[in-house]
């Protein structure tokens, strides 16, 4: 197996130790840190993902800083996502453009406190981008990288490990809200969010003191529960239809092309020139493979006969539906039920496009 070189290049996380002591087999790069992979093989962890529970080291989501008179500004011109209906105790999910309409991110957005917002940012750079955007418009506003880290909480028993720590009220936050809940001599920002359809929280943490003793808290009072250490699980999150910023999104998409028409709800910001004429003659669909599926490590064209449709850009092989899973960018003249076939690094398979994911 091929492995990480390690180096101050690819940063460390609070829990890098503790996820290296829990087995973890293998590490990507997100943001220029360490994200765990695999624990135990991407289909065990995932059939324990979605009958137990799991605990992620997701540090690698950076949280962009942006505070000031002006950070109410600066949010709403950064996306076509209305957040003035946004409550102080929501997140939003929020595409973020370039002026010709492509996705430069899809963070998650939450105000900590008045006046004050952090980006939850998928894997890409976007603070350079902000930083130079509040420069150029003259906006009254700051801009950094802070250190709060967040750990999730995934799975089917996430509320009741939950509960454990942080108290019975944890189980009263609803989807996409968060609150503050004490933990020891602190108090932790507790939204409910994370990147699986099993549901669970995101803790941002935002000490390094308290860092361990919330790692060691959770285990301790899962044990009962199966707790894990896990972490992202690629079968599961394409079974879900959850895109991934870099894999199946990149800045020459629109959000009319990944399914966020729902999102682009005003024009007054960077690309809504360009989001308001844009018409799209693609969007992304699940495909449905015949296995086995190699690791999709690169863009597949789909085709049908020989004529190109379009590609796949993740894929895995899913037990629980016996087929291959994938997620694929086609032209928007081709409907579900088309047989296709998907030329993979390791040859032909044959596929058929579904109108829907399979969660």
């Amino acid at each position: 197996m091929t492995e990480l070189a390690r180096s101050n290049r690819v940063r460390r996380t609070w829990w890098t130790d503790a996820v290296d002591a829990a087995g973890c087999q293998s590490y990507t790069v997100y943001n220029r840190m360490m994200l765990p992979a695999s624990f135990r093989g991407a289909a065990i962890d995932c059939a324990h993902l979605k009958r137990a529970v799991q605990v992620w080291d997701v540090a690698c989501e950076r949280q962009v800083e942006i505070g000031g008179p002006h950070a109410d500004q600066v949010m709403q011109r950064l996306t076509p996502r209305d957040l003035s209906s946004v409550a102080a105790d929501r997140c939003a999910y929020v595409p973020i453009c370039n002026r010709n309409g492509g996705m430069l991110n899809d963070p998650v957005a939450l105000r900590p406190r008045p006046g004050v917002w952090w980006i939850s940012l998928a894997d890409g750079e976007l603070r350079l981008w902000i930083e130079g955007m509040v420069e150029a418009g003259g906006y009254d506003a700051y801009v950094r990288e802070i250190e709060a880290q967040p750990l999730a909480v995934q799975g089917p028993k996430a509320d009741d490990l939950a509960a454990r720590v942080f108290g019975e009220t944890v189980r009263g936050i609803r989807f996409f809200r968060f609150e503050r809940l004490p933990f020891r001599d602190t108090e932790m920002i507790v939204s409910r969010t994370g990147y699986s359809k099993q549901g669970g929280f995101e803790i941002y943490v935002e000490e390094e003191r308290h860092a361990m003793p919330l790692w060691q808290a959770l285990f301790e009072a899962g044990r009962d529960l199966d707790v894990r250490a896990g972490c992202p699980n690629l079968i599961e999150r394409i079974e879900g239809g959850m895109l991934s910023y870099g894999n199946d999104i990149t800045d020459a998409d629109t959000p009319f092309e990944v399914g966020l028409d729902k999102y682009v709800q005003r024009y007054d910001c960077i690309g809504g020139a360009a989001l308001r004429r844009h018409v799209s003659t693609r969007r992304l669909m699940a495909v449905e493979m015949v296995g086995p599926v190699p690791a999709c490590d690169r863009l597949w064209p789909v085709k049908v006969g020989e004529t190109q449709i379009g590609v796949v850009s993740s894929a895995a092989d899913s037990i629980e539906f016996g087929c291959g899973v994938a997620i694929g960018m086609i032209g928007r003249k081709w409907a579900a039920g088309q047989q296709v076939v998907i030329e993979t690094q390791d040859g032909p398979r044959r596929g058929r496009l579904r109108d829907k994911f399979w969660r």
